[in-house]
């Protein structure tokens, strides 16, 4: 096992870990000492039970474990899906010393987090995340919910884990194209928070591409920095937090519109990041670097053929939304985000009609 790396969510009494290295699933680590009841659900999907289930419970020892499979995909992301959990948890005599144990990427995660908030009014969550958007994204920060037949993200709840466990090595069986999503999470945070980090990130993208261990845990690692301060700054997304969905109003309706699943959620806030850079300023070097970026790192940089009005239509459901006034995070500078309504409604329509 190599050194472990930590960084804590600052949140008073609700504060956790974040633990990042390799060789910490398959009894490299002890989770169980997060656990404070005697058993577990561990919630995972299809594809990653039979990679990683039996490693994450030998860190569990002397914990009574029960795993639920789910099928895997966003288009699961449901109340249905979340009843199963509930379902299992209810038929187990699950108590409130129960902790929910989230096995996945940020689909299972967001799933998991919601079941684990709503059961008896909110049992314990850990997150295990095995997707690099959901490592350096999704796991932190305690949003949790799931989609509605009328945009992403509608159905949720404000629960914080209470330790995240980041095993690098989950990254090896990670498809390419699922790698290549979380970069664009990862590339993010350099555009909204950090320049010399988005400096980085184009000084070593090759080397992340190539999974380059070292460099993918110092890539994670920033990145849950940056995340872990802006969260403890504004835990609820009533202010400042909400600069972390650079890109995702444009990026949700691509999702909405195509269909949850045809798009991976990183490649639609690639496309949904260019638009946004592009409604942002009038420099085009800043909104050329960023699309320059995210095309070396195989992304997507315009979304599919959607009309213009069925794009205008599937944001105008964000969470954003406030007084029917759509506002979008866009940027000052490279580094500097703010979140605003004080925009061209003109160039957004140019901007949209363009990418239709």
């Amino acid at each position: 096992m190599s050194d472990t790396r930590s960084i804590t969510v600052e949140l008073g009494e609700r504060s956790y870990p974040i633990f990042i290295g390799s060789g910490l699933l398959g009894g490299g680590f002890d989770l169980s000492a997060h656990v404070r009841g005697p058993d577990c659900l561990v919630v995972t999907n299809e594809t990653v039970e039979p990679l990683y289930l039996e490693a994450l419970l030998a860190g569990l020892t002397g914990k009574q474990a029960r795993a639920i499979s789910l099928p895997d995909g966003e288009a699961y992301k449901t109340l249905e899906t979340v009843e199963d959990i509930l379902d299992t948890l209810v038929e187990n005599g699950a108590n409130r010393d129960t902790t929910v144990v989230a096995l996945g990427g940020g689909v299972v995660g967001d799933i998991a987090g919601f079941s684990a908030a709503c059961y008896m009014r909110g049992v314990d969550f850990i997150q295990v995340p095995t997707t690099l958007l959901a490592q350096v994204d999704s796991s932190v920060g305690g949003k949790t919910g799931v989609n509605h037949a009328s945009g992403k993200n509608l159905i949720g709840a404000f629960h914080q884990p209470r330790a995240v466990l980041i095993d690098t090595d989950t990254l090896k069986t990670l498809p390419d194209r699922e790698l290549k999503a979380g970069l664009a999470e990862v590339i993010k945070y350099g555009a909204i928070m950090d320049a010399d980090f988005f400096a980085w990130i184009e000084d070593n993208l090759e080397a992340l591409i190539a999974r380059d261990a070292e460099t993918l845990a110092a890539a994670i690692q920033r990145s849950c920095e940056l995340k872990a301060a802006i969260v403890t700054e504004d835990e609820r997304e009533s202010g400042r937090r909400a600069i972390l969905n650079f890109g995702h109003t444009f990026g949700h309706a691509i999702e909405y519109c195509q269909g949850y699943g045809d798009w991976l959620h990183g490649e639609a806030v690639a496309a949904g990041m260019v638009m946004a850079a592009q409604l942002s300023t009038d420099d085009a070097a800043l909104a050329g670097r960023i699309e320059r970026l995210l095309d070396r790192a195989g992304l997507p940089t315009r979304p599919p053929a959607i009309a213009a009005t069925d794009f205008m239509a599937a944001m105008g459901m964000d969470k954003k939304v406030q007084q029917k006034q759509l506002r979008f995070v866009l940027l000052r500078a490279l580094g500097d985000a703010v979140v605003t309504s004080d925009y061209d409604t003109s160039r957004l329509h140019a901007v949209v009609e363009a990418m239709s």
